[in-house]
């Protein structure tokens, strides 16, 4: 079997059955290739059993004051807000998302380069890497509403043709992450659990799945399943935290209610050995904007 062969190979079937099914993962989560870089042994066996690790103070104080300084520059910037990168919330008018903000911003450019952030991704997949998606998530205290529980490999599979879970998604907290102001649910090895979503993918549903996805969740069933498998974890900790999850990571976000609001620098990083082919369950690719379409590794 060729490269040709694999990459275009649908190992993960999801949206063509009535029907959801788990299917083990074939795939590594911590790859072999890149021997050196800032993560621990420890680090490593706890990405690869749990699907995440946490490093905390990947930012100083003062880089979190210019991150936050930076976020408030764009999201109060017309011309920003009017750009179809920026997602806005359907019942409050706030910005919800930037997405390709390693583009629009030249402090999140830099941060992708960083060694801290580009040495450990390649470490993580074992390779060179690319940005597929990047994004700063706004969660207004109050109005601030969540994401159901969903793995972002199913979508990035389905509507991006991502041919495995061969990617690492970097969460960095720009304000403080308490339990209770709609902080990030996962569930603890669930990574090495596909589960594939029932439903056909609408034409262009990431206009309304990146404000409320219904298409690409998991059943109750399955996702009480895993729940009791696995039991649920939340990533908290102070403004500079940072997260890295496995791209097959099951998880999901509450509303925020209180006071506090919670922002972060949302930056994927994708094998450059796992560029997308054509999306496995849609009619069409989605903009590069939300995924990008060639794999050109970062550089420093």
């Amino acid at each position: 079997m060729t490269v040709a062969d694999v990459s275009t190979q649908d190992r993960y079937p999801t949206r063509v059955s009535a029907e959801s099914a788990m299917l083990d993962r074939t795939d590594p989560v911590v790859w072999p290739g890149v021997d050196s870089g800032p993560a621990t042994s420890a680090e490593l066996a706890s990405h690869d059993a749990k699907g995440f690790h946490i490093v905390e103070g990947l930012l100083s104080p003062a880089e979190v004051q210019a991150y936050w300084q930076e976020l408030e520059r764009l999201t109060t910037d017309d011309s920003v807000r009017a750009d179809e990168r920026t997602v806005i919330e359907a019942k409050s008018n706030e910005v919800r998302s930037i997405f390709e903000v390693h583009l629009l911003s030249e402090l999140v450019h830099e941060l992708v380069r960083d060694p801290r952030v580009l040495d450990r991704a390649r470490q993580l997949l074992g390779s060179d890497v690319y940005v597929h998606q990047s994004r700063i998530n706004y969660m207004p205290g109050y109005r601030g509403t969540g994401f159901y529980w969903h793995s972002d490999f199913e979508t990035w599979h389905a509507e991006d043709g991502l041919p495995g879970p061969r990617a690492v998604s970097l969460s960095v907290a720009l304000t403080d992450n308490y339990p209770f102001n709609g902080g990030l649910m996962l569930m603890p090895g669930a990574h090495r659990t596909f589960v594939s979503c029932i439903g056909e993918t609408p034409d262009d549903n990431y206009k309304s799945s990146l404000k409320e996805q219904k298409i690409g969740v998991p059943t109750e069933d399955d996702i009480t399943k895993l729940a009791y498998e696995h039991g649920i974890e939340q990533f908290t900790g102070p403004a500079g935290s940072a997260l890295w999850f496995d791209s097959n990571s099951m998880h999901g976000s509450g509303n925020n209610i209180t006071p506090y609001p919670r922002s972060n620098i949302f930056i994927v990083f994708n094998s450059v050995d796992n560029a997308p082919v054509e999306p496995f369950a849609a009619s069409g690719r989605r903009p590069g904007f939300v995924a990008a379409r060639t794999a050109d590794p970062v550089r420093r």
